[in-house]
């Protein structure tokens, strides 16, 4: 290392490096104090030091308001990219003694945070040390995280084949068309889409993995997709059918529990359910992680045991 660069690192210390990331982050010396259990003065201390290592100064005060110079814009960044590779040494070593941690961060579209807990069960009994996160988007958002590569794998049904995505898929997702029990289609001996139609389709809004899945159901029949009203979400369209405002096509195992208690009911309609599969979804890019890549092998191993949580 160039001479400089040695005394820079004799002088800098990671505690104050995480002081600044914390003054950084919560924009106050007394908030960051709070989260480190230090007082103010001793954040005031700590980032004197690091600006009189440094040469620059880091941050500055226009009236009574905090603001960063561009060293300290600088820095706060670099301080990121460090914590972030230490981040990764610490997993590196553990699976180098065989032992899987760090973070695992998994979002769902809406319609699979239904099965994101099952999976999780058995995996965190193997892997105690991974920390899970998980955020539940639609699929529109679901698809823009991945173009940014903001997590580790997304949970999702319909994966878009004009995207450079690897994907593995894992259960089955049958999707049921379904009523209150004591709609009248249920009388028909064969009711058929029209039928269907004619009793008030209640469907998510468009580009959701549901309705994408029933557009493409339509096209293949040659049949117009006719839809009394849209919503927001599959709990809001269950509850919809709920209260006898229509049918609709909803994934099973999102509506368990009103089929067990005869809520709702299945409509025998032809080439029923639609079954598509849930999958695992990463950019092919995308460098996996131990914790990603414990999780995928989990999957791998488990296909037959996850279809029969849910049978």
């Amino acid at each position: 290392m160039p001479l400089s660069v040695q005394k820079l690192v004799g002088r800098l210390t990671f505690r104050q490096l995480q002081v600044f990331l914390s003054v950084y982050q919560e924009k106050s010396y007394s908030k960051a104090g709070d989260v480190l259990g230090l007082t103010q003065p001793a954040v005031s201390s700590q980032i004197r030091q690091l600006e009189a290592a440094l040469g620059v100064p880091l941050v500055e005060y226009v009236g009574r308001k905090l603001f960063y110079t561009a060293a300290g814009e600088k820095l706060a960044a670099s301080i990121q990219v460090i914590f972030e590779e230490l981040r990764f040494l610490q997993t590196d070593l553990a699976a180098l003694e065989g032992q899987v941690a760090g973070e695992l961060k998994l979002v769902a579209v809406n319609t699979a945070q239904y099965v994101v807990p099952y999976l999780l069960n058995g995996f965190l009994q193997q892997h105690p040390d991974i920390n899970v996160t998980i955020s539940v988007v639609n699929r529109a958002e679901a698809l823009e995280r991945l173009s940014d590569n903001q997590d580790h794998l997304v949970i999702m049904g319909i994966v878009p084949d004009e995207k450079p995505l690897a994907s593995l898929p894992f259960l089955d997702n049958e999707l049921v068309a379904v009523a209150k029990a004591d709609h009248p289609i249920h009388l028909l001996s064969a009711p058929t889409m029209e039928d269907f139609f004619e009793a008030g389709l209640l469907s998510r809004e468009s580009g959701s993995g549901t309705r994408l899945a029933l557009e493409l159901f339509c096209q293949q029949q040659g049949v117009s997709l006719d839809l009394k009203m849209e919503m927001g979400s599959n709990d809001a369209v269950k509850h919809g059918v709920l209260a006898g405002l229509g049918v609709a096509v909803l994934p099973r195992l999102g509506i368990l529990p009103e089929l067990t208690l005869g809520q709702l009911k299945v409509i025998a309609l032809p080439h029923f359910p639609l079954r598509r599969s849930w999958c695992a979804v990463y950019p092919k890019a995308k460098h996996p992680t131990p914790s990603m890549r414990a999780f995928l092998q989990y999957l791998q191993e488990n296909l037959e045991h996850l279809d029969k949580l849910f049978e």
